[in-house]
């Protein structure tokens, strides 16, 4: 690290040099410019130079500093995830960053405040410490193999352009590129390639620009999506350890290895996007205390299995569970639900299209846009019909499973003797219509797992059977004719 950690601080700080250096030509701030890159390099190389930690029997302590001096200490009995990473800054000389996770996320609070991590220790030092602080004791050395639970195809790198994570990308691209335009004044069209390429465009019909933008804008997507499925999901390895730990490797450049305890596990959920669903594909994400909860819940490190194909997902999903949810019908919910979406559907539609229509009413838009929002209306009502479709619950074994959403459908299966409680609500429209929302809270993954639009009395009755005898109280029996 005393190679790596000065060479990352110049770069970071090259903003500053190059600034002081340039417009600080003739005077006296070339040399502040300097002076705080020096300092900077100099206070990494003493963070590496006095960085310690130990491990106690109740606590990891840390510490670093030469002028300012930083201590940390985590208690053992509140460390739930530990995560090895290992960027090509650390692979190149054999080294990984442990990352010891509480599993608080305390509001108010910037990323990482509830880890410590001990930045680059050697392979073997990072095994030994996710081993010793995940099963509270050293690994053995005639332990027994860890059993392969899933890995990932070669061939499942088709489902790539189908997540829409390249779109992500091509959108922060643009907008870095605007935004550094519009900084510099920079027109692009005024440019010369770029002006007789914007003149070819204009001069053909409206249509073939559109198919021609839309073609190469998914080429473009596409590209980027393998190569992040690539770089994000190669060498992916689900494995069950003896000590009864679910270990998840994974990555190709920058590799990470994330442990889950099996006593921290709450369930599991099949992600079913639309585009993914369209090809046959879902993804399976473990629901668990400590994890962190974020957009794409991998981030998180909860992922158990990549974009891979649906009955894949569903075997991975039971194997963790240790039940077979997959061929477990699920109770339909009544048809006053399917009113409920489609009123939605169309009520909202109809806001948006008066909403436009009024604006174009006082000339701040054109007609077209109140006359594109009706031509959606179809479609809204589609989407909710597919919505109702998708609605479905039942109880088995240990577990409540649920599952919601058509653009973005889930199914979710959590534990019933790890619920915090059982909420059964109702809206006044639900009460019109008979229906109540069953609620499951749970100290993992989003905090809550619906069961929406369920006719009232088998509402109660999956509430009761989900929790036993936390609803007995409320219950009225039946009046006796």
């Amino acid at each position: 690290m005393l190679l790596i950690r000065p060479v990352l601080d110049l770069v970071r700080s090259l903003p500053l040099l190059v600034g002081a250096l340039l417009l600080g030509h003739g005077n006296n701030w070339q040399w502040i410019g300097v002076a705080a890159t020096v300092v900077t390099v100099a206070t990494g190389i003493s963070h590496c130079l006095t960085s310690r930690y130990r491990i106690t029997a109740t606590q990891v302590e840390w510490r670093t500093g030469l002028l300012l001096r930083k201590q940390r200490a985590v208690p053992r009995d509140r460390i739930r995830t530990v995560d090895v990473v290992s960027e090509p800054k650390h692979r190149l000389f054999s080294l990984s960053a442990v990352r010891i996770g509480t599993g608080r996320h305390d509001h108010g609070k910037g990323p990482g405040k509830d880890q410590l991590v001990l930045d680059a220790v050697t392979h073997e030092e990072a095994e030994r410490l996710r081993t010793l602080l995940l099963h509270r004791k050293p690994a053995e050395a005639a332990a027994p193999p860890e059993s392969l639970v899933a890995e990932v195809d070669k061939r499942w790198v088709r489902y790539a352009p189908f997540t829409l994570s390249g779109l992500a990308v091509v959108g922060a691209i643009l907008g870095t590129v605007y935004q550094f335009a519009r900084e510099l004044h920079f027109d692009p069209v005024r440019f010369g390639p770029l002006r007789e390429l914007t003149s070819r465009v204009l001069a053909q019909p409206v249509w073939m620009t559109v198919v021609w933008a839309a073609a190469g804008l998914l080429l473009v997507v596409s590209v980027l999506s393998i190569g992040g499925y690539v770089l994000s999901f190669w060498n992916f390895r689900l494995t069950r350890e003896p000590g009864g730990t679910l270990h998840i490797r994974r990555g190709l450049v920058t590799t990470r290895s994330v442990s889950i305890e099996e006593d921290r596990l709450r369930g599991v959920e099949l992600k079913e996007p639309l585009p993914l669903r369209m090809v046959g594909g879902a993804k399976c994400v473990a629901v668990a205390a400590g994890l962190r909860e974020g957009k794409g819940a991998d981030r998180g490190g909860g992922l158990l299995l990549p974009p891979a194909p649906v009955a894949r997902a569903r075997e991975v999903a039971s194997e963790v569970l240790g039940e077979d949810i997959a061929k477990v019908p699920l109770a339909r919910h009544p048809r006053a639900a399917l009113t409920r979406r489609i009123n939605r559907a169309v009520l909202g539609v109809l806001a948006l299209a008066a909403a436009l229509f009024a604006l174009a009413w006082l000339d701040v838009l054109p007609a077209w846009p109140w006359q594109t929002a009706l031509v959606l209306l179809p479609f809204a009502v589609l989407v909710a019909v597919d919505r109702y479709r998708a609605l479905g619950h039942a109880v088995t074994g240990r577990y409540l499973v649920t599952r919601t959403g058509s653009l973005a459908r889930g199914t979710v299966a959590v534990r019933r003797d790890r619920l915090t409680g059982i909420v059964v609500q109702r809206s006044l429209f639900q009460r019109r219509a008979g229906l109540v929302t069953v609620i499951a809270p749970v100290a993992a993954g989003r905090g809550h797992y619906h069961v929406p639009d369920v006719a009232e009395g088998a509402g109660l009755a999956l509430a009761d059977t989900a929790v036993p005898g936390l609803l007995t109280p409320f219950l009225v029996p039946p009046e006796k004719p």
